[in-house]
């Protein structure tokens, strides 16, 4: 789904980058003679590069931010001189994002609410017409002035910027979701009706990592945190289970 979303982001921001839409009238490729927009994303994981696969594949200006260095080095390596790739700082991020024409809030705080990385003072410094994206409001938003909206309302304005922060943004594109899930999905779900939940997870270290509850017991250390209950080791949790 973070693919699915990523993708989307830059979809829905060339949509409400045109002027009947409320955004400045740019094409984000530009034609001959004219610079494409500046696509800033923010995070260089999932949702990042497939939102920068999809803009850089539409010609625009990209510059994804990220504070892990090897996230970082994946991103040059894949794309090159298509991309330009820069640490993650309190002062590169409001140059870039002042600057910009379409932001995309790609950040995940694993188990916790996203951080606030766009504050209100920067998107009062942006120009009008331009593009928020905040692909993060499933865990709060990356932006201060985020709030959720629907797909029958997408948008709203902040000193004249256009915020788009829809959740659960793959539930526009149904089938393609659909089908991207059961693709992920399936053979997880085979595993457990022909195993049953314990043999399934002990046989696949990638399915017990998903666990989150089991036996009233929750195995996911950001989930108990954030919801206040005691952590209990997977592999103990599992072992309690019936065969």
């Amino acid at each position: 789904m973070s693919k699915v979303a990523g993708r989307m982001s830059v979809q829905a921001a060339a949509n409400f980058l045109q002027q009947p839409n409320g955004g400045a009238g740019l094409l984000i490729g530009g034609v001959p003679g004219v610079p494409p927009a500046k696509v800033v994303i923010i995070g260089g994981g999932v949702v990042g590069q497939h939102a920068a696969e999809m803009a850089i594949g539409l010609g625009g200006n990209v510059t994804i931010l990220d504070r892990n260095n090897t996230v970082l080095d994946e991103c040059e390596a894949r794309w090159g001189a298509a991309v330009t790739t820069v640490y993650s700082t309190s002062s590169a991020l409001e140059d870039l994002v002042t600057d910009a024409d379409v932001v995309i809030g790609a950040v995940l705080v694993k188990g916790d609410t996203a951080p606030k990385l766009v504050t209100a003072e920067m998107v009062k410094a942006m120009r009008p017409g331009s593009v928020l994206v905040d692909v993060a409001i499933d865990q709060g938003g990356a932006f201060e002035t985020s709030h959720a909206t629907t797909h029958q309302d997408p948008v709203y304005m902040v000193d004249e910027v256009v915020h788009y922060a829809v959740a659960n943004m793959p539930g526009a594109v149904p089938r393609t979701s659909t089908y991207a899930l059961n693709n992920a999905t399936l053979p997880f779900t085979l595993a457990l009706a022909d195993r049953g939940a314990k043999e399934a997870m002990l046989g696949d270290a990638h399915l017990k990592n998903g666990l989150n509850v089991t036996g009233g017991k929750v195995t996911e250390p950001s989930v108990a945190d954030a919801l206040g209950y005691d952590f209990t080791d997977p592999d103990a949790a599992i072992a309690d289970l019936a065969s």
